[in-house]
């Protein structure tokens, strides 16, 4: 009878330590997929992307903004009406790498992909030096990142732009616009809309 009684305490010490160990590892996990959310530098064996941004987050959002057209969204400048950030790539040796900016869409927002457009642009700030990378575009009208993608982004991400880039240091420097489109009906209810901007690399 002790014998027995023993050995449901040795067991449930045992099913008792191992619980323990899945909860910690489910914990350590936890913290770090936190941890690691929304990093900007993408390491690779032959060298780097690294983004970095001059807000805080490493995203735009619209709230409650009345639409307007592609011409009056290409010149917004004032703030919160961009988002700027630059790609850094360190490529050592001959290698290649292939790149994507990509955005992903909030949880929170409450605007329909049809309703909001992008515009990205690099070099200098002003549009008129600017270099158009991405024109202005329906976010329901981009492009997604696919399973097999070449540059190593998560399937179903909106592409703002992708490439690849050779040996060598490089700097770009990037602007984010986004609107309200033109012919979007305006409601009585509050409306926004929030992306996230990243960008990610993987050696050809």
């Amino acid at each position: 009878m002790n014998n027995n009684n023993s050995s449901k305490q040795i067991l449930l010490s045992v099913l008792g330590v191992a619980i323990l160990v899945v909860a910690v590892v489910g914990v350590s996990f936890a913290a770090f997929s936190y941890s690691q959310e929304g990093k900007a530098v993408n390491e690779i064996t032959t060298g780097s992307i690294t983004m970095t941004y001059s807000n805080p987050q490493n995203g735009i959002n619209i709230s409650n903004a009345m639409p307007m057209t592609d011409e009056q969204g290409k010149a917004l400048k004032d703030t919160n009406q961009y988002f700027d950030f630059s790609v850094s790539t360190n490529i050592v040796g001959t290698a290649t790498i292939n790149y994507a900016i990509t955005a992903t869409k909030e949880q929170e927002s409450t605007l329909a992909d049809n309703a909001v457009k992008v515009y990205l642009t690099s070099g200098a700030i002003t549009t008129e030096e600017a270099t158009e990378e991405k024109e202005p575009t329906l976010i329901s009208a981009l492009s997604t990142t696919s399973g097999s993608e070449l540059s190593g982004a998560p399937e179903g991400q909106y592409i703002l732009k992708s490439g690849t880039v050779s040996a060598g240091e490089n700097t770009t420097q990037y602007r984010l616009r986004m609107w309200v489109a033109d012919n979007y009906v305006v409601t009585g209810t509050a409306k926004t809309f929030k992306l996230r901007v990243n960008v990610y690399g993987k050696a050809a």
